[in-house]
């Protein structure tokens, strides 16, 4: 008698969900009625449940291809290294930049990338709270340029957006992170971005530590006593 072949499962629903809807987000149309995420060259930003900017990209490759394996957990250096984790992007916005590459060189593309890159880093730190992101490679300087339209939109549906955005979750989250970029720099030579970096998400754990203990109205005294001898 034949065995019974055990159930295959596919992707956990939430999963399978967030995926479609940032298939859905790259296949916006802009003005021209190209899918953004056609766009060989652009400049992404990932922002948390929060609206705060937590990471800044850019892609000579595809839009769509190299957002999506940074938010699918495929290998990029950014996931592996514990740098990034894709549970706490809620928000994407792109800047697509073929229009402004025309007629560019390639030295002269990557030049106009770096700029563009910078331009949106130099945004998103004046708009986050810490004052920082998550990325651990320090930008060089470069001369601003006028960005490009942007696309902003969630990836998360509203049928999970209160699950994931659950301060706790977030909270055991970043701690996890943390303790495993933690023990990569320990057991690693690594750059003094990576040492950054976890100082950042260190004072992201903090800042929505602080934030849980006051809508709960715990009383926290740092005080310490100390006895004369």
């Amino acid at each position: 008698m034949p065995r019974k072949s055990a159930e295959v499962f596919g992707l956990p629903e939430d999963v399978a969900a967030i995926r479609a809807e940032i298939k859905r987000f790259f296949s916006i149309k802009d003005a021209s009625g190209r899918r953004i995420g056609s766009y060989k060259y652009g400049i992404y930003a990932f922002y948390d449940y929060d609206g705060e900017p937590i990471y800044v990209g850019q892609t000579k490759e595809k839009l769509s291809g190299r957002v999506s394996r940074h938010l699918t957990n495929q290998r990029t250096d950014a996931v592996a290294m514990n740098v990034l984790d894709p549970f706490e992007v809620a928000q994407i916005e792109v800047w697509p930049l073929d229009d402004l590459m025309r007629g560019l060189g390639r030295k002269e593309k990557n030049a106009l990338l770096d700029r563009a890159e910078y331009t949106v880093f130099q945004k998103v730190l004046g708009e986050s709270v810490l004052g920082a992101v998550l990325n651990e490679k320090k930008m060089a300087p470069r001369s601003a340029i006028t960005l490009s339209a942007s696309y902003k939109q969630s990836i998360i549906p509203n049928t999970i957006y209160r699950q994931r955005k659950h301060p706790d979750v977030r909270i055991a989250r970043r701690a996890t992170t943390i303790a495993n970029l933690a023990r990569v720099i320990s057991e690693r030579d690594v750059s003094d971005g990576l040492r950054r970096t976890l100082l950042t998400q260190a004072k992201r754990l903090e800042r929505l530590a602080a934030q849980r203990v006051r809508e709960l109205e715990i009383t926290v005294d740092f005080k310490r006593k100390h006895k004369k001898h």
